[in-house]
């Protein structure tokens, strides 16, 4: 007899200007789809939430620091975040409309309505490579989740960030000891090269087990200067 196979349901579909966006229910789980790119869904999270975390425990106790998190997803970061007094400011930047909307009133809203109303929160509709690039605000932690690795990025452009220029961009906005920690579905040995030539500290790899496959890993590093 034939397996069911549950087919995903299209919750929304979007062209911007980034490509297409697409948002779908499949099962229990809701998923964000870019570009035909599997993204992320909210089957899991524990190695979302541990991207804010091993930031935090990398700050050793700083008072109320402030952070950015690159990229707002199904909400996971930053709901973890907000629900952590020892955070000042959390500024998420996330460049696809559409994914901010699902957020405020639409089938994600169940996930981060609360960290939404906090009055920490700030989310910046911009691309990212270009935030850091461009801001004048400085952050004590950067945690950056817009791609699935420094290896394997949703646009071409995105790439720019991984490499010298874009770390040094990175560096421009954190201060002095703020750390640095990037998602990725796997180690990138070679990211790990360039962030050590940025001159970024104490660069290191930390796997999180996840339920079906290799496990996650979060990149951490600390600021030069």
């Amino acid at each position: 007899m034939p397996i069911p196979y549950d087919i995903p349901e299209v919750l929304d579909r979007r062209e911007g200007p980034h490509g297409e966006v697409v948002l779908r229910r499949h099962g229990d789980r809701l998923e964000i789809i870019a570009n035909g790119c599997f993204l992320m869904d909210t089957s899991d999270g524990r190695s979302e939430r541990r991207l804010v975390d091993a930031a935090l425990d990398a700050l050793a106790g700083r008072d109320r620091p402030d952070v950015l998190i690159g990229g707002l997803g199904v909400g996971f970061s930053l709901a973890h975040a907000a629900a952590d007094p020892r955070w000042g400011r959390i500024t998420v930047v996330e460049r696809e409309h559409a994914i901010v909307e699902w957020h405020r009133d639409g089938p994600l809203a169940a996930l981060s309505a609360r960290a939404l109303s906090d009055p920490r929160t700030e989310i910046v509709e911009t691309d990212l490579v270009a935030h850091v690039n461009e801001t004048s605000d400085t952050y004590d932690a950067l945690c950056l989740d817009i791609d699935n690795g420094p290896d394997w990025t949703v646009t071409d452009g995105n790439g720019n960030l991984y490499g010298m220029a874009g770390l040094a961009s990175c560096a421009r906005v954190l201060r002095p000891g703020g750390v640095l920690a990037v998602w990725s579905a796997q180690p990138s040995p070679e990211f790990e090269g360039t962030l050590r030539n940025a001159g970024f500290q104490q660069v290191r790899t930390e796997e999180i087990p996840v339920a079906r496959g290799v496990p996650d890993v979060v990149h951490l590093a600390i600021s030069p200067g």
